[in-house]
């Protein structure tokens, strides 16, 4: 890689490339052609450039960072002989190793959603203490209205209190998305990075929030405004939480698995069309089903398709470094009106109704079929989502696609359906589409779905 000294534009300026080198247990620069691989303890993938101008000397450093973690479906994770929820993030075998010899208990702070802890608090402690874990359970209202900083700061005081190990023992999160979202920024902010484990209870986290690297809480009335990118060391999904889950919220998770299937999976789309309300039914459960091994298989399809198609979107691109994303399908507008009309509409919810709306636009602008049209909304309400809400306004469309310009690098960057089962995102939408889509799509919906 080293080429030595390099001439700038500046005829005077000398750009020299050093690669970094651990030799005796400190680094030092070593110009790229001088390194001796078979003397050094290590080579860094980080870089120097040291350049060199009448006025001065600068050096510009390029360091890649790798995140490594697991998302991992398992069974009876609060099951006190399943040492998941304790180990399960550990990569090393050695590290491994050494914790299971050990005689020293494991310690672990718990972050766990006030209406889950509710539900499991008996049995989560009762893992804990069969497990001889040393633990603080911290049990809040991670609600929407309250996903703030002064819920993320309470959380970093009391962790500040127990004293963690910011390399050795991750603070565990157990609740919906809000929980996870908020948890994660505190164990981002604290130690300026503590591991931490998501394991999510309701559909929508099992399937969007536990799976990729956002953190953040609500400010200046706006969502997620302020947050990271932190993934978690690992996320543990356990679907037999959905049992406890009401049927709502059921259907607010199904929205974010239909919109992978609008972006990316037509077999998605068409099981959800076919089985949707048998998965609402049973809540993704196969266990004293009528349903039986159907659903089981059903609902086993349904959410390995969308964290797999999730994780394909977001994984090459976890900073988001590229704004054109199909996973900002229906989160163009809903983010206003969810945030405008808390706490009636769900994030689902809202997302649905955006969705909604853009299946409307990408009507008008021949990228579907009206017979695509229906029978995506026909599924919509089939998974008893609403589809229109009379806070969806054309001010408020316009002042968030107005917004979206300010943030997106000046352009749009409107995901929209191809057909079913493929997307392509749209920088040129005329406002008269988008105004012809409002009144067919206020004609057509406006009093199914005007229920929320």
């Amino acid at each position: 890689m080293g080429k030595g000294h390099l001439k700038g534009n500046d005829s005077k300026e000398k750009k020299t490339e050093f690669s970094l080198v651990r030799v005796m247990g400190t680094w030092k620069c070593k110009l790229g052609h001088k390194v001796n691989k078979d003397t050094a303890d290590c080579v860094s993938a980080a870089k120097i450039y040291e350049s060199i101008t009448e006025q001065g000397a600068s050096w510009t450093v390029v360091s890649p960072i790798v995140f490594t973690y697991k998302v991992t479906e398992t069974r009876h994770l609060l099951d006190p002989s399943n040492d998941t929820l304790l180990l399960g993030h550990i990569t090393d075998p050695r590290q491994l190793d050494d914790i299971q010899k050990s005689n020293k208990p494991i310690k672990r702070f718990l972050v766990v959603d006030q209406e889950v802890y509710t539900i499991y608090g008996t049995k989560i402690t009762a893992y804990l203490e069969a497990n001889n874990v040393l633990y603080k359970i911290l049990s809040l209202p991670t609600t929407e209205e309250n996903k703030s900083m002064k819920m993320a700061l309470k959380i970093l005081e009391e962790i500040n209190n127990f004293s963690l190990d910011r390399r050795t023992e991750p603070i565990i999160a157990i609740g919906g998305g809000v929980c996870l979202d908020i948890v994660g920024l505190a164990a981002s902010l604290y130690r300026r990075r503590t591991p931490y484990i998501r394991v999510p209870t309701t559909l929508l986290s099992y399937i969007d929030a536990s799976v990729g690297a956002k953190t953040g809480v609500n400010f200046a009335n706006c969502k997620n405004k302020l947050g990271a990118y932190i993934p978690p060391a690992a996320a543990f999904l356990d679907l037999s939480f959905m049992q406890t889950v009401p049927r709502r919220h059921i259907s607010n998770g199904l929205a974010e698995m239909l919109k992978m299937a609008l972006m990316k999976h037509r077999g998605l789309f068409e099981l959800l069309e076919t089985h949707g309300r048998m998965l609402l039914d049973t809540k993704f459960q196969a266990d004293n089903s009528v349903y039986g091994n159907h659903c089981l298989q059903a609902a086993s399809q349904a959410t390995r398709i969308a964290i797999v198609t999730m994780l394909e979107e977001l994984a090459p691109n976890l900073w988001e470094d590229d704004l054109d994303r199909l996973v900002d399908f229906g989160h163009l507008i809903s983010p206003a009106l969810e945030m405008n009309v808390l706490p009636s509409l769900l994030h689902g919810e809202a997302v649905n109704v955006d969705m909604s709306y853009m299946v409307y636009v990408s009507r008008e602008r021949g990228l579907l079929t009206e017979d695509e049209k229906q029978r995506i909304i026909s599924c919509m309400l089939g998974l008893e989502l609403p589809v229109w809400h009379a806070a969806f306004t054309m001010e408020l469309i316009q002042k968030s696609l107005q917004d979206r310009l300010k943030h997106s690098g000046g352009l749009v960057r409107m995901p929209l359906p191809v057909g079913l089962g493929k997307a392509e995102i749209s920088n040129d939408t005329p406002c008269e589409i988008l105004h012809k889509a409002f009144v067919k799509w206020c004609d057509e919906l406006s009093g199914p779905s005007d229920s929320n």
